[in-house]
């Protein structure tokens, strides 16, 4: 049997919060829980891939390292 004093409390209903508006109810040991992404919003379900970095990355570590790609 676990030890009850060191164990947290469980919440049955905690809400989960993105950008501000409540997205479900789920249970969890916190009393509400904040996430950046969530299905709605993420790139890959949503096909609104963002390109952050356009450089490739052979040119990006080239560059880094002042390599010439001619030279060998």
């Amino acid at each position: 049997m676990p030890k009850s004093e060191i164990q947290p409390t469980w919440v049955k209903e905690a809400p989960i919060f993105c950008d501000g508006k409540p997205l479900c109810i789920i249970g969890s040991t916190k009393r509400e829980l904040q996430v950046d992404i969530w299905l709605a919003n993420h790139p890959f379900y949503t096909d609104s891939q963002v390109l952050i970095d356009s450089e490739g990355r052979v040119e990006k570590f080239m560059k880094k390292y002042r390599l010439d790609s001619n030279e060998q």
